[in-house]
């Protein structure tokens, strides 16, 4: 088996990293590569891909043996830039940081996961928080990113409301609809195809409205897959035949998404979706269908819509950098 070894210096976060071999036989007699991807979270189904790739023997045939890791307390951007990692999850919103610096983080995203935003607001039905301008006077749960903060406000304030009449409070929310039904909070960030499957599979009567319904603009992508720059630039041959494994498992999850969710469950080492299974399946039912969604090229990005978000950060003083043109290659995707 052959690793592919990385090594940088991690303080500097994006400096040095060194490639080497060390041959080593399979099972079988055959060689194969070994990758790491470190995940942004637990496992859930913005990794089904993944799974599937490994557990229908997709990354075996390409030639390669992946090895799929949580993420340090840093973060799994920081993971990859410093070599630990080939490839690793994260979001274009996030990734922001690692590229506002005057040395930017040595990484790149080579796929989008979800062709969409699938974020928005989740509140009680109730309380009839349809759009943005409804959050006058409620309680939000902030995660306290000035990212976050500053979509919620300019998505008010495009309707004309007040952001400074909402009341913001730390968000330590494990269960958003359990959460909404004793009132812990009014208003919460979610991803639709986990949290809003969540309050469905749960029975809650709950309201949202999405960010990219309100504001084209915030149609960012969420996930992506990037991975490290120096690794990239010395095996591209190895990066293309990663992301064409991992391909074919995000489109046998879109054709089969009960046996997907299966082969996800099976693949989490760290146990936490053997007792939600209700949730997986349907979550799986739900985001196979966002997986490519209107797209043509599953992990295609477009260059304008990448650039809008990042035009939109800087336009509104959330980075010191001009980001748009930078972060992103569709180079390494099958054709």
């Amino acid at each position: 088996m052959t690793k592919i070894k990385m090594t940088a210096v991690l303080a500097a976060a994006t400096a040095g990293v060194m490639l080497a071999a060390a041959p080593a036989a399979a099972d079988g007699g055959k060689e194969l590569t070994e990758l790491t991807v470190c995940l942004d979270w637990t496992p859930n189904t913005n990794h089904t891909g993944l799974y599937a790739a490994e557990a229908l023997g997709y990354y075996e045939n390409a030639g390669l043996s992946v090895q799929i890791v949580q993420p340090p307390e840093n973060g799994a951007v920081l993971m990859c830039a410093a070599g630990q990692a080939e490839f690793a999850i994260d979001a274009q919103d996030t990734m922001a940081a690692s590229f506002d610096l005057d040395e930017p983080l040595e990484v790149t995203a080579v796929a989008t996961i979800l062709q969409h935003n699938t974020s928005g607001i989740l509140s009680r039905a109730e309380d009839g928080i349809d759009s943005a301008k409804d959050l006058e006077g409620k309680v939000y749960s902030t995660w306290e990113s000035p990212i976050e903060l500053a979509m919620l406000k300019y998505c008010m304030e495009k309707e004309g409301a007040d952001f400074d009449t909402v009341k913001l409070i730390p968000n330590n929310i494990t269960d958003e609809p359990a959460a909404l039904r004793a009132h812990q909070t009014d208003a919460v960030w979610i991803f639709y195809g986990w949290s809003g499957i969540n309050a469905e599979v749960q029975g809650a009567d709950c309201g949202y409205w999405a960010f990219r319904d309100l504001a084209p603009e915030l149609d960012y992508y969420t996930p992506v897959i990037l991975a490290n720059n120096s690794f990239l630039e010395e095996f591209p041959d190895t990066a293309k035949a990663f992301l064409d494994a991992t391909v074919k498992g995000y489109l046998y999850a879109i054709e089969h998404p009960e046996e997907a969710a299966e082969m996800l469950i099976a693949g989490d080492t760290t146990g936490s979706l053997e007792d939600s299974r209700d949730l997986v399946y349907a979550s799986q039912k739900w985001i196979s269908e966002q997986y490519l969604a209107d797209g043509e090229r599953f992990g295609e990005m477009d260059p304008e819509r990448w650039n809008a978000f990042y035009s939109w950060l800087y336009d509104n003083q959330l980075t010191q950098h001009d980001l748009t043109g930078i972060g992103f290659s569709n180079d390494y995707l099958p054709k």
